[in-house]
């Protein structure tokens, strides 16, 4: 179901996984790593923005749970 609805053979890619390359490896985690970085320092860029337009979604999302109660 999983290879039907995004194109991805999973059996062929765990085989792929086994028999890859140290360097293939590396390079997966290079690309994770920056990835992670890059939305990581996204999210703060975001954080002060809201910030600098007054809104904050900590109070507001207590602020609808208290209204809940």
């Amino acid at each position: 179901m999983f290879d039907s609805l995004f194109g991805v053979n999973e059996t062929a890619l765990a085989y792929d996984m086994t028999r890859a390359h140290s360097a293939d490896v590396f390079f997966l985690k290079m690309r994770a790593w920056s990835w992670g970085i890059t939305c990581t320092i996204g999210g703060f860029l975001l954080g002060n923005v809201l910030g600098v337009f007054d809104i904050n979604l900590f109070g507001i999302a207590w602020e609808w749970i208290t209204k809940l109660w």
